[in-house]
C-alpha cells in the first residue's frame, strides 16, 4: 500500500555530509510518522531520525546535533541530512513508514565513510 524510494547514499569521507531522500507513493493519508533507521555488519537495526506528521523530531543520542530529519509535503518525501559523518556511521540506511496499522520498509541504501 505504501512504497518508499531512498536515495542519497554513497561514499563520503570522514567529517563530510551527505542527504539522503526517501519518497513515498501509495496510500500516503495513512501514514503518521517516517523516519530512518540503519544496520552496520553483525549488528541489530537501529533507530536514526524519526518525524512525525505532527512535526515532532527524535534522534538517537549518537546522532543528536550531526543528523537533522526533515520533510517536503508537497514531494511526500523525507531526508535526512547528515553532517560530521564517522566510520561508526557506515550502515545500510532504511526508510520507514507508520501507520496505525502497519509498518513499511524501503530497501535501503549504503552509506560509507571511510578515507
Amino acid at each position: 500500500q505504501v512504497r518508499l524510494v531512498e536515495s542519497g547514499g554513497g561514499l563520503v569521507q570522514p567529517g563530510g555530509s551527505l542527504r539522503l531522500s526517501c519518497a513515498a507513493s501509495g496510500s500516503i493519508f495513512s501514514i503518521d510518522a517516517m523516519g530512518w533507521y540503519r544496520q552496520a555488519p553483525g549488528k541489530e537495526r537501529e533507530l536514526v531520525a524519526a518525524i512525525t506528521r505532527g512535526g515532532s523530531t527524535n534522534y538517537a543520542d549518537s546522532m543528536k546535533g550531526r543528523f537533522a530529519i526533515s520533510r517536503d509535503n508537497a514531494k511526500n518525501t523525507v531526508y535526512l541530512q547528515m553532517n560530521s559523518l564517522k566510520p561508526e556511521d557506515t550502515a545500510v540506511y532504511y526508510c520507514n513508514a507508520r501507520s496505525a496499522w502497519t509498518a513499511y520498509w524501503g530497501q535501503g541504501t549504503q552509506v560509507t565513510v571511510s578515507s
